[in-house]
């Protein structure tokens, strides 16, 4: 039964179907129990007890350059470290690795497989530690792997590597949610988490050109040693960045202005998420599990994620299959990366002006599906439309950071929102290994059963996506129906620090889900 909580001065009361109230203190300043910026606020209201004269817009505009480039930086650095084997691949990595048959797709595999692990300490580390902190420290860290993937002499040092690589990657997706949540109002979210994720169209492009520049090198060390040596030495300087330039919250960011603070915390207060709290929550963590919507997101993720994991490992691999050189192979991949980009950068900025990400995600499978059904069924010499496939599947890539921003926004609660998030990730691994898995050696060149696989899962998730704006649409006309009585029952009906008491979206009723 769905606990619902209702907030009045001092104190909160939880609702439930049998009209049953359980009432306990509100938290206060230095509590636990209060999210970190509650006390900050407190006091800072103390001090300007008008309305601090900020320049919203200029505040705006100085969070976004201080905040987006770096999350833009790690993230697509996360991408071309991920999928720089693809490239490799065709540089010559199999062959001078002495790869047989499906090893090739195991060390693809591997990676997720351990990213998919690595979630679970993930989220701990994430309850204590503070988001922007371990997110430079992990990309430090696969920085190093990356650059040690130059030393591998056989399949086994290989899949170590990935493995690796896969541990440290895995914080990637559960940070920057966390971090763009505490600094942005829901309606900013998703434009700026599209070009945070736009790194994944800058790192195909860029991944191409590096493929294409590295080939050329002629010298007793292979074109692919050096490549990873330099995007890992890359990585590393932007780990560093990271730990140096990005503030764990608002409260603690040395380039804003004490009234700048107080104004960053004021405009992200009506999303009722919170900013951080250390304390742990058992009965938030055992409601995720419980929760319809959670599920409902795991379930879309995945299956979008089958088909992203298919075309960024192995698009490189089918358009060598075509017959082209290496070096074509390389370049021909690079309008993957602007359809990702364009697929991200425009949803975002449409879902930002009020559009809904539900029919969103459901829109951006359609070209998914088309893709899947022109790489399908049409003949491998049928070279132009197969390319096509290809380029419009990857309009796919573009529903995850719509599904990221359900979680940021439609979750509430710190336990829950970072369980919520790693388990999201988790669920993007999951279809990640599922989606390499469908490319086997004996469907060799052709890989009709991965090619349907695509076509399938993007139907399927934009079923899912659907099912869940209903499902949100009916808890926000619940809620809606269960305030108002509670209103015309307590005529004062103030509203009292509900922002920042660390509730769950299903415990607080003044909370609505975006659909």
């Amino acid at each position: 039964m769905e606990t619902i909580t209702k907030v009045v001065p001092d104190q909160y009361i939880d609702l439930k179907s049998d009209s049953s109230t359980r009432i306990t203190n509100s938290p206060t300043p230095g509590s636990r129990r209060a999210d970190a910026a509650f006390e900050f606020l407190q006091q800072q209201r103390a001090l300007y007890s008008t309305a601090p004269s900020v320049n919203e817009k200029e505040l705006l505009r100085k969070i976004d350059y201080r905040i987006v480039p770096i999350m833009f930086a790690c993230y697509t650095m996360q991408f071309i470290d991920k999928v720089n084997i693809n490239y490799a691949a065709v540089m010559g990595l199999n062959k001078e690795l002495g790869l047989k048959g499906n090893e090739f797709s195991w060390c693809a595999t591997a990676f997720f497989i351990a990213f998919l692990a690595a979630e679970i300490p993930t989220g701990m580390f994430l309850q204590k530690l503070p988001a922007a902190k371990y997110l430079g420290f992990s990309v430090i860290m696969w920085g190093v792997v990356t650059a040690c993937t130059a030393a591998c002499h056989n399949f086994v040092s290989l899949l170590i590597v990935r493995i690796f690589l896969g541990v440290f990657e895995a914080a990637i997706a559960p940070c920057l949610i966390l971090i763009t949540s505490m600094w942005y109002t829901k309606a900013e979210q998703v434009p700026r988490m599209s070009l945070w994720y736009s790194g994944l169209g800058i790192g195909q492009i860029f991944g191409g050109l590096v493929s294409f520049g590295f080939q050329h090198v002629e010298s007793d060390f292979s074109g692919w040693r050096v490549m990873f040596l330099a995007l890992g030495g890359v990585t590393i300087a932007i780990g560093i960045w990271t730990v140096w330039k990005l503030p764990d919250t608002p409260m603690s960011s040395t380039w804003l202005t004490e009234q700048e603070r107080l104004a960053a915390l004021e405009r992200v207060e009506k999303n009722q998420t919170g900013i951080s709290s250390t304390e742990f929550k058992p009965k938030q963590l055992k409601e995720l599990f419980l929760d319809p919507q959670i599920w409902g997101i795991f379930l879309c993720t995945s299956l979008t994620s089958i088909s992203s994991g298919v075309i960024t490992t192995y698009s490189a691999t089918v358009i060598r299959g075509f017959g082209y050189t290496p070096k074509v192979t390389a370049l021909l991949n690079m309008p993957s990366g602007i359809v990702s980009i364009l697929a991200a950068i425009i949803s975002g900025v449409i879902v930002g002006k009020k559009s809904t990400r539900s029919f969103w995600i459901a829109g951006l499978c359609v070209p998914g599906i088309v893709g899947g059904a022109l790489m399908s069924f049409l003949p491998a010499k049928e070279k132009a439309g197969n390319l096509i496939g290809i380029y419009l599947v990857n309009a796919i890539t573009a529903t995850l950071i719509l599904l990221y921003s359900w979680v940021a926004a439609n979750v509430a609660g710190h336990t829950k929102r970072i369980a919520a998030s790693v388990m999201i990730s988790g669920s993007f691994s999951l279809g990640n290994i599922i989606g390499p898995q469908t490319f086997q050696a004996k469907d060799a060149p052709g890989y009709f059963p991965a090619k349907v696989t695509v076509l399938a899962t993007q139907a399927a998730a934009a079923i899912v996506a659907l099912l869940l704006r209903v499902y949100y649409n009916y808890q926000n006309t619940r809620r809606d129906s269960i305030e108002r009585e509670r209103i015309s029952e307590d005529k004062s009906d103030s509203m009292s620090h509900v922002e920042w008491m660390n509730l769950t979206d299903r415990e607080n009723v003044t909370f609505r889900y975006v659909l």
